[in-house]
């Protein structure tokens, strides 16, 4: 760190409340409070809600209560303001309005008349010269006089008009705590920029630095897809002499299996954290996995908690290459955390998913019911990397059995052999004359079947479980065959004979 780490750490994550929190946005809020709580820093949160066409019904309250979800905390926010208030932008337009005003005085600024149509038009016609589109400036070769002259026709007729930047030609240059020394021409960023709306809202890059600089946030931590925008803030705290935070870009994070950059578009992954809830993983694991995304601690370990995290953060060691989401990585994370986690709670989150897929309901759960469903649960557990997939598990064998003609190309072809009927009568012979029905004696049954017949190995073992549990594969075949029961198991088997 440089001279900023001499003061108060004052990180933020400062999310538009146009949807749900995205795994990107996740990670961005979860890098901001480790490099917070790693230097005893503070961790704000700022609403950017001044693109009021995308704002979303709940939007702000869902960012907010699934970033608790996952275990992050804050010092100042909207609900527990500090001095540096308000801290959503659309209740600090009074801050905003003088500046620009200022920026319009020194000349730094200046009010634009272009229409859509013309900025179209002009894009239109850079596009077919083969040049990147750009901003023209309308002023070009008028004098003062006849600025001041086009200016005052224009208010005259109420013409509608945004704030534009006047672009100095220069490169701006920092070192970013992500991917070191980085220098832009500000030539090659569009031309001048918009600062103030047609409607009186702020653009982004303006009011970012408005909002930076007053609240004293000492590093901004932001993905990669900010690095053009870092040149235009930093001419708005060299038009205001005001000194900058210190910035990080993140790498990107792209698809495991196809390499392209993560879209909000590919189906593939899901990547918003309320679907992730929804699925029963874990929000230690799920801090776990996102931690892991463009950051990598020393040693070998993957697994961490909270505290762990924290004391581990070094920002020296996020990634320049671009982060590899992978939902089997995920997946395995989540699974470990289940592993470790208090079974109680597991079964309960598991428990509520049955209910939740109308697998039982809140009145059949008596302490036997609830006693039998967690020795179901109990089996299946290896296989289980987050809660709700023990439905699709349990459902088939004891909730609703699929029917013979259900069955794979596969299973049928088990079903198919010569051996099959005589393998089935022998099956519910020995189930039917078991003195207790229980995972020993069923094994033992089916042990003298292979003994008595010579048959061995999937011939035997494939046509018992599939004609029993409608399934090729599955746990243990006599621990589920105890927990279903004598007469069920009986009756599977003799809808084969």
């Amino acid at each position: 760190m440089t001279e900023q780490a001499e003061k108060k750490i004052r990180v933020r994550y400062a999310p538009s409340p146009t949807g749900h929190l995205h795994i990107g946005n996740a990670r961005t809020a979860l890098f901001n409070w480790l490099y917070a709580r790693h230097y005893n820093g503070e961790f704000i949160i700022r609403i950017e809600d001044t693109d009021q066409a995308r704002n979303v019904a709940d939007g702000e309250r869902s960012q907010l209560d699934n970033l608790a979800w996952l275990g992050l905390d804050w010092d100042e926010s909207p609900a527990n303001p500090g001095k540096y208030g308000p801290y959503r932008q659309s209740e600090r337009l009074s801050i905003y309005q003088p500046l620009v005003q200022e920026l319009l005085a020194k000349g730094l600024a200046y009010k634009s008349y272009k229409t859509s149509e013309q900025l179209q038009a002009e894009r239109e016609a850079q596009i077919a010269a083969d040049e990147a589109p750009h901003y023209v400036y309308e002023y070009e070769g008028m004098s003062d006089e006849e600025i001041a002259a086009f200016q005052a026709d224009a208010e005259a007729k109420e013409l509608p008009y945004v704030v534009r930047f006047r672009v100095p030609d220069k490169t701006y240059a920092w070192d970013d705590i992500v991917k070191g020394h980085i220098s832009i021409n500000a030539n090659t960023l569009g031309g001048d920029w918009v600062i103030q709306k047609a409607d009186g809202m702020p653009t982004y890059n303006f009011a970012v630095v408005v909002d930076d600089h007053m609240m004293e946030i000492t590093q901004v931590l932001r993905g990669d897809d900010h690095v053009s925008n870092t040149p235009k803030q930093l001419m708005i705290y060299e038009a205001f002499g005001w000194e900058a935070p210190e910035f990080g870009h993140m790498s990107l994070i792209i698809n495991a299996d196809t390499g392209k950059k993560l879209s909000k578009r590919d189906e593939t992954i899901l990547q918003f954290i309320e679907q992730y809830r929804e699925l029963g993983y874990l929000p230690e694991a799920m801090l776990n996995f996102i931690a892991l995304l463009g950051w990598s601690p020393v040693g070998e370990d993957e697994i961490f908690n909270k505290k762990q995290l924290v004391k581990r953060f070094d920002e020296k060691r996020l990634s320049k290459s671009p982060a590899k989401f992978d939902n089997k990585k995920l997946a395995w994370v989540n699974n470990q955390w289940i592993k470790n986690a208090d079974q109680n709670m597991v079964f309960d989150k598991m428990l509520q998913q049955l209910v939740k897929s109308d697998l039982v309901t809140a009145d059949e759960l008596t302490r036997e019911k609830v006693q039998w469903l967690r020795t179901v649960i109990n089996v299946y557990m290896d296989g289980v990397s987050y809660t709700s997939q023990i439905v699709p598990l349990v459902k088939p064998v004891f909730f609703d059995l699929p029917g013979k003609d259900t069955l794979t190309d596969s299973e049928k072809e088990w079903m198919a052999g010569e051996d099959v009927p005589m393998l089935l009568e022998k099956f519910v012979t020995k189930l039917e004359a078991l003195p207790l029905f229980t995972a020993q004696a069923i094994m033992g049954a089916i042990r003298e079947i292979q003994h008595e017949t010579g048959i061995r190995a999937r011939a035997l073992w494939n046509p018992l479980r599939i004609a029993s549990t409608r399934q090729e594969q599955g746990p243990n075949l006599g621990e589920l065959l105890e927990l279903l029961g004598r007469d069920e198991t009986i009756a599977n088997v003799k809808e084969f004979m």
